[in-house]
């Protein structure tokens, strides 16, 4: 395994986990339930021990002593989390990331400001097995007359392939607007080709729009060098920030000025408290905001984000394919007998940090699991995913979740 992990998965687990650089990592989230085994931080990351003190903190001193006051320094945090998430996490610069919203509201924004700036390209290339409220926003803008959509049918676990886009970017020479995928699918966790899809749309004149969600926290991602155009994801998931956590987006520099937020509210203006007629933007990644942001949220986002970037994203994504690597090697030897097959990509490159098994009967199986006290999460048509998220899954939690699958095929 990676990192200097052992390689012989017939080796105990405890061996696995005593080799684990991160493993003191676990010691600063709650485990309220030590015999639970919770496989689903890649929908909810558990919640960080320092998360409750700096809300108590938020919420007494800052919300109780300063009251109003307090927005000499709340002002500038969805700007300063940002920074922190772009330049640890993400691969991108300083004053390119905003903290705030939901996924789905910055995903309309930045789809909507695209389509804008390609005037004359009304069509959208994404692929039906991307992340349903990405595809049900592009079918928004579709029946308002904004965008029409070219779709993109990959194959269910190795996802979008380069080649296949460059395929439908040829049937619509100079019409695509935007190109707008999953980096990480939410299925079966393979891992686009961001470079080249990248590239293939620049050719083709159109922009790029990447979800993070499934990768922020849990891969490296390098959004500067590989010259990604605009980028979304949610703070809840591998970077534990808490459910309703806010969302994160990004803009490439060089595009700001370029783009407009087509959501215009009083925290994007330029002279904010003048409360004067006219919209006029802030010159910077600030014109992205709209409304209030929520500063509980945002504490609780900046505790978990800052909890990933001290890990460091090259350890996390050891542990992340050491843990699938691990998962796979025993899905492999006790499940594949009793019917199951790995819905993920095999080649750990590939492969994000959750792994979907397949079984024609998967939704009876997940909830058999969570009776048993292990908390995995059912994906239609056929898929358990057993989220590992490096900072909180050991390897005798792996162990312990396909023993019990086990058991219930078994049984």
């Amino acid at each position: 395994m990676a990192d200097g992990m052992a390689t012989q998965y017939e080796l105990d687990p405890a061996a696995l986990d005593a080799a684990d650089p991160l493993a003191a990592f676990r010691d600063r989230f709650v485990f309220s339930d030590p015999s639970l085994v919770y496989l689903d931080g890649n929908s909810l990351g558990r919640l960080p021990r320092a998360t409750v003190e700096r809300l108590a903190a938020v919420v007494g001193q800052e919300w109780g002593g300063e009251l109003i006051r307090g927005w000499d320094h709340w002002i500038e945090e969805p700007g300063r989390v940002g920074d922190l998430l772009a330049t640890e996490i993400l691969g991108a610069r300083p004053g390119e990331v905003i903290v705030s919203d939901s996924t789905t509201v910055n995903f309309y924004k930045l789809a909507r400001a695209a389509l804008a700036a390609r005037a004359g390209r009304r069509i959208v290339l994404t692929d039906r097995a991307n992340f349903p409220t990405d595809r049900y926003v592009l079918e928004g803008l579709a029946a308002d007359g904004s965008a029409e959509i070219a779709w993109l049918d990959p194959d269910p676990v190795d996802g979008p392939q380069p080649d296949e886009v460059a395929s439908v970017l040829e049937k619509h020479p100079g019409d695509v607007g935007l190109v707008t995928l999953s980096h990480v699918n939410y299925r079966s966790a393979a891992i686009a080709d961001m470079a080249a899809i990248t590239q293939l749309a620049h050719d083709a004149g159109a922009l790029v729009l990447w979800d993070l969600s499934h990768s922020a926290g849990s891969i490296e991602v390098d959004l500067d060098g590989t010259g990604v155009d605009l980028a979304v994801g949610c703070t809840y998931k591998y970077l534990n920030g808490g459910p309703g956590a806010p969302a994160w987006l990004y803009v490439r520099k060089s595009l700001q000025a370029q783009l407009r937020n087509p959501i215009q509210g009083w925290f994007g203006q330029r002279d904010q408290f003048a409360m004067g007629h006219g919209y006029e933007p802030r010159p910077d990644i600030g014109a992205w905001l709209t409304g209030t942001p929520g500063i509980l949220g945002l504490a609780a986002a900046e505790v978990g984000i800052g909890l990933v970037a001290e890990a460091g994203m090259t350890r996390i994504r050891a542990k992340g394919i050491a843990l699938t690597e691990y998962a796979i090697a025993l899905i492999d030897e006790r499940l594949a007998p009793l019917g199951v097959s790995v819905g993920s990509p095999r080649p750990a490159a590939c492969r994000g940090a959750h792994i979907a098994v397949r079984h024609p009967d998967a939704r009876r199986l997940t909830a058999g699991l969570i009776d048993a006290g292990v908390v995995p999460d059912f994906r239609a048509p056929d898929s358990i995913r057993l989220g590992l998220s490096p900072l909180t899954t050991s390897f005798g939690d792996v162990a312990r979740g396909i023993a019990a699958l086990q058991r219930l095929l078994e049984s």
